[in-house]
């Protein structure tokens, strides 16, 4: 499919799927050709806005459907396993929402499914495809700021959120880390790798989900990462690597940033902007098109996002909420 349109399948309505969408139709070598919602009327108003000629009132007929050559999975994370699955099980490539799963068991059920169907699995972690995140971890690795420190992150929304909202509700995977600390996490492990020690704290709802969660990571070589997420307060949403002989400083919006500004010993800072012609920082279309340039290179995953590194997220925040005491309905104890 080296010159071919990638037709794409959209797996929910919300807000994310329309987002996503939206940077889809724009593309000329993508496609959009169907849509599925768990309501028929929903993924018929979806397919109207779009342009979209098929909408599905299950899932299991996108799944099927032998024209898509990728669901792009944008449920509620509670539902990503089984979304997902679905997807994989009929022989569909899947780009699966953050965070990935629920927890490791079922991220790596996925991994398993993907392998075994022979089909592409990637995480949309639209963060590590960014340019400017790129070009953040292109200059750490070649030694830009000499050893890594230290990591700072933090994403926090002020709210208040009502306790039936999905960012309070346990059986929809509910809470700051999943949603909003995912981030942080990510970025911490994008540079460091899995971290050897955690430590973490949270403050819970009546409901039993963080509002608020602090985490401090260790590594082997001495590198600390301090991330922090929230529903109950907006912070500044920033980054900091620092290093032995420097530091990069991301302002708000770090995972996916405007521009950073480089600060090495003995040097004036340097700032790195986005180029303009990446459109707007909240596009989704570094994501999509690492998707369909992996998919024309017959690849499995993409080496941007791959799948090893979603798995250790995974125990990171499987780790991370033993430690809190947050558990989802259905959870083993």
């Amino acid at each position: 499919m080296a010159d071919e349109r990638v037709r794409w399948g959209i797996l929910a309505t919300g807000g994310i799927a329309a987002a996503f969408t939206a940077d889809l139709v724009d593309l000329p070598d993508a496609e959009v050709v169907a849509v599925a919602s768990r309501s028929t009327e929903s993924a018929k108003a979806f397919a109207d806005r779009f342009g979209i000629g098929r909408a599905y009132g299950d899932w299991e007929s996108l799944a099927r459907d032998e024209d898509v050559d990728v669901i792009y999975v944008a449920t509620p994370h509670a539902a990503h396993r089984a979304a997902a699955g679905l997807c994989l099980e009929a022989g569909r490539n899947v780009l699966c929402e953050k965070a990935f799963t629920l927890n490791l068991r079922e991220a790596e059920e996925l991994v398993a499914l993907a392998k075994e169907h022979g089909g592409f699995l990637m995480e949309a972690m639209w963060m590590y495809c960014n340019p400017l995140v790129r070009r953040l971890k292109a200059l750490v690795d070649d030694g830009a700021i000499g050893e890594v420190r230290t990591v700072q992150a933090d994403f926090g929304l002020a709210g208040p959120f009502p306790p039936a909202h999905r960012l309070r509700d346990p059986a929809q995977g509910g809470g700051a880390l999943l949603d909003l600390g995912v981030y942080p996490v990510s970025f911490a492990q994008l540079l460091l790798g899995e971290p050897t020690g955690i430590t973490s704290r949270a403050v819970l709802s009546e409901e039993g989900v963080d509002l608020q969660t602090g985490a401090l990571f260790t590594w082997d070589s001495g590198a600390l990462a301090s991330l922090h997420c929230s529903i109950n307060g907006g912070t500044a949403v920033v980054a900091s690597v620092t290093g032995s002989k420097g530091r990069i400083d991301i302002p708000s919006g770090f995972f996916h940033p405007e521009r950073f500004v480089l600060h090495r010993d003995g040097r004036d800072p340097e700032e790195f902007t986005a180029d303009p012609a990446d459109g707007p920082r909240t596009s989704f279309r570094h994501e999509a098109r690492e998707v369909m340039r992996a998919l024309r290179a017959g690849e499995k995953e993409s080496p941007l996002v791959p799948l090893d590194g979603t798995l250790a997220i995974m125990r990171t925040l499987d780790t991370i909420r033993a430690q809190i005491g947050v558990r989802y309905p259905g959870e083993a104890a």
